[in-house]
């Protein structure tokens, strides 16, 4: 698995590593019982700190995406197949959608228009295309 994170961008590497593994399982690259690379040879191969690898991960696991072992080290444990979510993920799914939305309304983007890249953003995770198709 690949992971492209922006190091200059404005989101935090912790969270731009988070969002590629979420989008990596969302997309069928990750599927549960995959593992994940360990923090150090993340950390090496991306040129960063093993502590912001480690906050990602922690993040993940908290989410119930991935389970961390000493001898197992990061699993994906959930993936689109595993079933529907606990109702607490939903609400927070919602209040996280609710603000990006909100950001996308006040910078001006009209409905329509947020709405059909939403619905293209979905139907790629459906094809396994790369999510970077879908922003433009």
């Amino acid at each position: 698995m690949i992971l492209v994170v922006d190091m200059d961008g404005e989101v935090p590497l912790y969270q731009q590593l988070r969002d590629r593994v979420v989008e990596a399982i969302a997309d069928g690259r990750l599927r549960s019982g995959d593992s994940l690379p360990t923090t150090r040879q993340l950390a090496v191969d991306l040129g960063i700190n093993m502590h912001t690898v480690n906050k990602a991960y922690d993040l993940l696991r908290r989410e119930g995406l991935i389970r961390l072992g000493r001898r197992t080290g990061a699993v994906v444990i959930r993936d689109a197949d595993a079933g529907p979510p606990a109702a607490d993920i939903v609400t927070q799914w919602e209040t996280r959608t609710r603000t990006l939305l909100a950001e996308a309304v006040a910078k001006g983007l009209p409905p329509d228009e947020i709405e059909r890249r939403c619905r293209t953003i979905l139907e790629n995770f459906h094809t396994g295309q790369p999510i970077r198709g879908s922003r433009s």
